[in-house]
């Protein structure tokens, strides 16, 4: 995989966090909503790399417990990436460096 293949991966695993933060914030304002189907997020790979993100509704109703559990996870998957994100973009300037000398 190329750097900028890593980059690529590692944005659309942020993309895929932020898409479900927003579900879960969501879910979050509209518990106590009568009728409100819950959002799930799914998340799958993709070719040649990477994630997307699927919201869906369900048939079950909003456990906040679940939802911040859910949100701290999506949290530290973000800044995971983020940090892959910067490494490869480290690694291009690097490599853009030696080539200029």
């Amino acid at each position: 995989m190329s750097i900028s293949g890593i980059s690529s991966t590692a944005l659309s695993g942020m993309r895929a966090q932020t898409t479900r933060v927003s579900a879960i914030a969501n879910n979050i304002a509209n518990s106590s909503t009568p009728g409100y189907a819950s959002l799930n997020t799914s998340l799958t790979s993709v070719e040649p790399g990477g994630v997307q993100a699927v919201v869906s509704p369900t048939a079950s109703d909003v456990d906040p417990a679940t939802e911040l559990t859910d949100l701290i996870e999506a949290e530290q998957s973000y800044k995971a990436k983020a940090v892959v994100f910067e490494t490869g973009a480290d690694m291009w300037e690097m490599l853009m460096s030696i080539k200029r000398d």
